[in-house]
Order: C-alpha cells, then structure tokens, then sequence
C-alpha cells in the first residue's frame, strides 16, 4: 500500500478519539464522541462497554465521511484507552456488568485487605493495593455479587473491549496489565499469586504482548461494518498514559511528563522497575519493551477548575482564568492571604493513597472572589503534583524538564503557575491533546513493521516555561500550609 495510513483509537472516560496518522507523523483528521459516566451510588464510577463501541462505529463513520481517501489508506490499527476498568465477560463474551472504571471507590476495604493479607506482593505488581486498580475490584465483585462473578469468563481492561469487537480476540498488552494489580511488572507476566488473592486464575486473563507487536487483526464482521478490509494488524497497544508518552516521544529513561486532564499524573520514564509502595508511586510497564515508567497520580487534576468553575456561576473556565489572571497576576509574589485548596475532590493516591480523601477551601474571607478561588484551585492542584513528583523521587527515578499534556496544558498561566511551583522547566507541546491517538497509531505503524523512526520523533514545543525565582520563597511557604491541613481533611473521614 502506498502511503499507508496508521488509525489511532482512544478511549479515554469523557470521550473516545480517533486519528488517521501518514508514517511522516502528519496528523490528516481526527474525530471525537462524548461518553457519560454513571455514578448510581456514591463512590461508584461506571460505563457500559457497548457505549464505547457505538462510539467507534460514530468516529469511525465520521472519519471514513469527511476523509474518504485517506480512510481507505488505513493499513494498520492501533489502540490506547483509560486504565484500570474492568470489563467482565461470560464465556460468549457478554458483558455481564457495567464496567468499573478507574475512579470507582466502592471496593476500598477490598483494597485495605489485599494490602494487609499480601503485604510482599507490591514489590511484585508495582503498586500497593488501591480502590481504583482493577484486582480489589474483583474481590469486591466476589463478596458482594456472587452470581456474576462465578459468570465470568475473562477480564479485560477497556480498551481490549474495542480490540474484541474489531478482531473477536481476547487479547491484552503488558502496559495496561500493569495497571491491574495482576502483573509481575518487571517479569511482564501474569502473576498468579494475587490471581489466586481475588478469585481467579490464568485461565481468566487474556494473552499479552507489547504494544508494538502485531497483536490481532480486523475480522470480517468489522471490517464489513467499518469499510475496511479484513485482516488489518491491531497493535497491542496500551493504557492512556503510557501511549500518550510514545506520542510525544517519551520513551528513554530521564524522560518525563505531567499529564493535567481529568485526573493528573507526574510520569517520569526508567529502564527498570523502580516503585516506592509505601509512598503510593506507581511502577508500571511502558508500551514499548524493556522500558517501564514510574508515576505518581492525582485522582483530581483540570476537573477541579471545572468544577470551581460551575459553583462560581462563571460561564466557562476560559472566563475564569481570565479574572484569575487580572487578580493574582504571577509577576507579584503571591499573597499568603490567599486562599488554600485541597483538590481531593474523588480522593487521592499519590502520595496520601486515601479514595475517601475530600477536598476543601481554607482561609476564606467575605473578600473572596471567585478569581481568588479559581487560583486558589490551580495552585491545590499544583502542590499536589510536587507532592507527587517528591514521592517520585523518592523511587529513584529522575525527573527534569517535564512536557505538560492533556486540557490543563492550553492555559499559559496554569503552566507557568506548575514551573514556578515545582521549581522545573515546564514545556507545551504542539498537538498534544491527540498525544494518546498518536501513540497508538505510531504502535500501529510499528506492529505492521513500519515506521520504526516514528518513535524517536516527539511534537514541536509550543511554548517553554522558566521557574520565576521571586515566587519560590512564597510558594514554598503555602506549600507548607497546604500540607499542614492534611491531617485535618483526614480527620473528616477517621
């Protein structure tokens, strides 16, 4: 075929993306579908499955109207999606529940027994058992919904969903089997042992491959469906945040990334296993082989400005970051007076590992605006991203310069709040809101066994941020308030 095109599919939990990617790294189209979330009881985060598929099929329709010729060049397919969700199939490959997704929180004290029963088995899988990895969600499933659990056939996290309505295979990639709390992470195996903790065997887990390799192909039944033709290569792909970092180009060790969507990560890139259980640092495989990531995450990250933006009544975030801006200009030192925000908003993991964690203001005043409130907020969410990247550290992994990806990058003034507030070069990225769309559809072009180059190639910077000296002593100092509220915010919930 000549001048092949690579498709990239993203599920993410607010919308499923895809591109059409040339092998030159040039973005032709790409497309959107808004997905909703159900939260029928407190604590609880779901999907169903078929939802994603239809939104597919519309990004997909979408893609083949607008861009008909470059769809028909589509040679290779690669996949990237949210991580830690569970799908539960019945052995015709039924969806037997919605699928628990990242955020859910219902099988916490699951999560506490696993962690006290097994306490040697975090070295091994990467992670301390928490609510939002997959395995405590099983065992949650086990005690509390007996019936479909002794239904399931196979587990597979949410983007080898898609994988199976494109190719009718069962098949998963060691990137996002790190995020189930099943992986030996340095291995890059099934570990049996906590398999065996929630219930299951190997017999319930899907194969595994790395991200790049060739990992199925398109069946007739879809092929027929989306007007391609059979036999396509599918790539193994991987998780969210592993993809994004092949997108932009994050894939040797030193390399690093902070991640400012919905929730936000700080992501620094190793060539081993290093993890810091106790202080809630993830270590999980990369998409690519011989290369892991540690990182620390945020349960909460652009969607509390989002949220402070809706109880102020302002009209769109945009408007507030512009009052922000007008009242909390970052070339004055930043007051102490200021108002302080804890973004627990679903709880934490790094470094606190609290899902019952909540969020609040302090030092509030009849003064307050709601520019006070939204800096107030950006800032929270900041010193819990260097309360992250302390606990990073402390795995020993490095962490320098960081690329700023996800919805939260589009704001200047945010950026520039980060670099100031992790004393670090903070850089934007051309592109990157597709960085996880052109990570699997790079793990495509690989999987079909082009475009090798590809993966050396990043985004241009859009912009670069320099750490403002003059802030730091002030800064530091509402860090230090920030944290001393900690114990009271747990206290809400002891």
């Amino acid at each position: 075929m000549s001048r092949p095109i690579s498709l990239g599919i993203d599920l993410g939990t607010s919308e499923l993306k895809a591109i059409l990617l040339e092998e030159s790294g040039q973005v032709v189209a790409h497309a959107g579908a808004r997905l909703s979330v159900s939260r029928r009881h407190s604590g609880w985060s779901e999907q169903h499955p078929e939802d994603w598929w239809q939104a597919c099929l519309q990004v997909l329709d979408q893609l083949r109207l607008e861009q008909p010729e470059a769809f028909a060049r589509i040679g290779c397919i690669g996949l990237s999606g949210q991580m830690h969700g569970a799908v539960l199939l019945g052995d015709d490959d039924r969806v037997l529940y919605p699928a628990m997704l990242w955020d859910d929180s219902r099988a916490v004290a699951c999560a506490e027994a696993l962690a006290r029963d097994y306490p040697d088995f975090a070295e091994i899988t990467g992670s301390v058992p928490m609510a939002g990895l997959t395995a405590p969600k099983l065992l949650w499933l086990q005690h509390h919904e007996p019936q479909v659990f002794s239904a399931i056939d196979c587990v597979l996290s949410p983007k080898d969903y898609l994988r199976l309505r494109l190719s009718g295979e069962r098949l998963s990639d060691v990137s996002d089997a790190a995020g189930t709390l099943w992986l030996d992470v340095a291995r890059r195996t099934w570990f049996e042992p906590m398999l065996r903790a929630t219930g299951l065997s190997l017999s319930h887990m899907p194969g595994l491959v790395e991200g790049g390799a060739p990992g199925s192909v398109l069946d007739s039944r879809a092929a027929i469906r989306l007007g391609l033709p059979a036999g396509l290569v599918i790539a193994g792909g991987g998780g969210d945040n592993p993809v994004a970092a092949v997108g932009i180009g994050a894939i040797n060790a030193g390399d690093g990334f902070i991640t400012l969507g919905t929730s936000a990560a700080i992501v620094a890139i190793t060539d081993h296993a290093a993890s810091n259980p106790a202080s809630a640092v993830h270590s999980f495989c990369h998409a690519l082989p011989e290369r892991w990531y540690t990182m620390g995450a945020m349960l909460a990250g652009a969607s509390c400005l989002r949220w402070v933006t809706r109880l102020c009544g302002v009209a769109d975030e945009q408007t507030l970051l512009e009052h922000v801006q007008a009242a909390v200009p970052l070339e004055q030192t930043i007051a102490r007076s200021l108002p302080l925000f804890l973004p627990y908003l679903a709880g934490e993991r790094t470094p606190h590992n609290d899902p019952l964690l909540r969020g609040g203001f302090m030092n509030l005043g009849h003064d307050c605006t709601p520019a006070m409130l939204g800096y107030a907020v950006m800032e929270g969410v900041g010193f819990g991203l260097l309360d992250a990247l302390h606990a990073v550290q402390s795995a020993g992994a490095s962490v320098e310069a960081c690329a700023l990806v996800g919805g939260g990058a589009r704001s200047a003034y945010w950026a520039q709040l980060l670099a100031n507030i992790l004393e670090r070069d903070i850089y934007t990225l051309h592109g990157s809101e597709l960085s996880a769309c052109i990570g699997a559809a790079k793990l495509g072009f690989v999987a079909s066994g082009r475009g090798s180059a590809l993966l050396q190639s990043g985004m241009p910077i859009k912009a670069r941020y320099v750490p403002d000296a003059r802030q730091r002593a002030a800064l530091r100092a509402r860090h230090a308030l920030f944290r001393g509220l900690l114990p009271a915010a747990r206290a809400l919930h002891g």
